[in-house]
C-alpha cells in the first residue's frame, strides 16, 4: 500500500469513527432530552395523553434540530474543504515545480531519504497531484467529501432512536410502573451509550458510564421537580 493510499485509508476509518461517535451521541442526546420532557410532565401529574403529546413532540422537535444543526455545521465543513481544494488546484497550476518541492520536503520530514522521498513526490504528483497534496497538507480526500444531507438524516435516525427509549418505556407500561421502568430504562441506555462512545475513543468505559448514567438521573430529578413545583404552583 503506498503513501496515497494509507492516508486515504486512514481518512476512511477517521470519518467512520466520527459518524460513528456522532450517532452515538445522537442517540444519547434523544435519551437524554426526551425522558427529561416526560419525567417533567409526569411529575406536573399530566395525563397518558399530556405524556404522549409531550413525548412525541420533543422527539420530533429534537429529530429536526439536530438534523438542521448537522446539516449546516457539515455544509460549512464541505465548503472549507472546497475551498480548501480550489486553493490547492491554483498553487499547482500557478507553480507547479515549487508545490512538487513541498511534497518532497513533507516526506522528507515523515523520514525518507532525499531520493526516496523527491521519488515518491513525483510518482504521487503523476499519479493525482491534488489528491497527493489534499491528503498531505489538508488531510481531505476529494473523492470522499463530507455530505450534510447523509449528517443530518443521521442524526435525526440516531436521536429518534434514542428518544424512542423514554417514550416507549413511558407509556407501554401500567401507571404504576411506568417511573421505575422509565428510569431503569433510561439508565440501561445510557450506559449503553457511554461505553459505546469511550470503546470508539479508545477510553475506559468506567468513567463515560458513569458521567452519562449521573447526567441522566441529573437531568430526569432536575425537570420532574421542576414539573412537580409548577402542578403545585398552578394546581
Amino acid at each position: 500500500m503506498d503513501e496515497q493510499d494509507s492516508g486515504s485509508s486512514r481518512a476512511e476509518m477517521s470519518a467512520r469513527l466520527n459518524w460513528l461517535r456522532a450517532a452515538v451521541l445522537g442517540a444519547n442526546d434523544g435519551v437524554v432530552s426526551t425522558a427529561g420532557i416526560v419525567t417533567g410532565v409526569a411529575g406536573a401529574a399530566g395525563s397518558r395523553t399530556a405524556l404522549v403529546a409531550a413525548g412525541v413532540a420533543g422527539l420530533l422537535a429534537g429529530a429536526m434540530s439536530m438534523a438542521a444543526g448537522e446539516y449546516v455545521s457539515v455544509s460549512t465543513q464541505r465548503d472549507t474543504e472546497r475551498a480548501a481544494l480550489a486553493e490547492e488546484r491554483r498553487e499547482l497550476a500557478e507553480d507547479p515545480a515549487g508545490e512538487l518541492d513541498e511534497l518532497t520536503d513533507f516526506f522528507r520530514g515523515s523520514g525518507l531519504e532525499d531520493g526516496l522521498a523527491r521519488e515518491v513526490a513525483v510518482a504521487l504528483t503523476e499519479r493525482d497531484a491534488l489528491a497527493a497534496h489534499a491528503h498531505t497538507e489538508l488531510g481531505i480526500d476529494p473523492k470522499a467529501l463530507t455530505d450534510p444531507w447523509q449528517a443530518a438524516v443521521a442524526s435525526a435516525a440516531a436521536f429518534t432512536l434514542g428518544a424512542l427509549v423514554p417514550l416507549l418505556a413511558v407509556l407501554l407500561p401500567p401507571e404504576s410502573w411506568r417511573p421505575a421502568v422509565t428510569v431503569l430504562a433510561v439508565l440501561a441506555a445510557l450506559a449503553v451509550s457511554g461505553w459505546t462512545s469511550a470503546r470508539l475513543g479508545g477510553a475506559g468505559p468506567g468513567r463515560a458510564v458513569l458521567r452519562n448514567v449521573a447526567g441522566g438521573m441529573l437531568a430526569m430529578a432536575v425537570t420532574y421537580s421542576g414539573g412537580v413545583l409548577l402542578d403545585r404552583f398552578t394546581g
